[in-house]
């Protein structure tokens, strides 16, 4: 897959009712090394700013994940770096506050970083 199905895959998830942290990850679950549902269900707390706190962003959680799971955790940083550069934020409550960007877009602009990344 390349990045721009990556985007719409993450998109398409989050619109199907996946949570933000669930839908980065399983845009990338044919590159993980676990099983799709069992993916699914370790990303599960993390949408809603984890477990619904309005913390650390489900979409910046998400890209922490995939990046763990993929070997390049020396990126993690550099990745929640440019997020917040390009959402404002890495906070869920406060990205919301802003109310620029609907989280659909900010899961699909994850997904992005990510495919240029890894």
């Amino acid at each position: 897959m390349d990045r721009n199905e990556r985007i719409e895959r993450a998109k398409a998830l989050h619109k199907q009712g996946c949570n933000c942290c669930q839908a980065v990850v399983m845009a990338y679950a044919d590159r993980l090394p676990i099983a799709a549902e069992d993916a699914m269900n370790v990303a599960a707390p993390f949408g809603r700013g984890l477990a619904g706190t309005r913390e650390v962003c489900g979409c910046v959680s998400g890209m922490a994940m995939v990046c763990g799971l993929t070997g390049h955790t020396v990126d993690v940083r550099t990745l929640i770096e440019r997020f917040r550069e390009e959402e404002g934020d890495i906070v869920c409550g406060r990205l919301l506050q802003m109310g620029k960007r609907p989280c659909n877009e900010m899961v699909g602009d994850a997904a992005g970083m990510i495919a240029e990344t890894i």
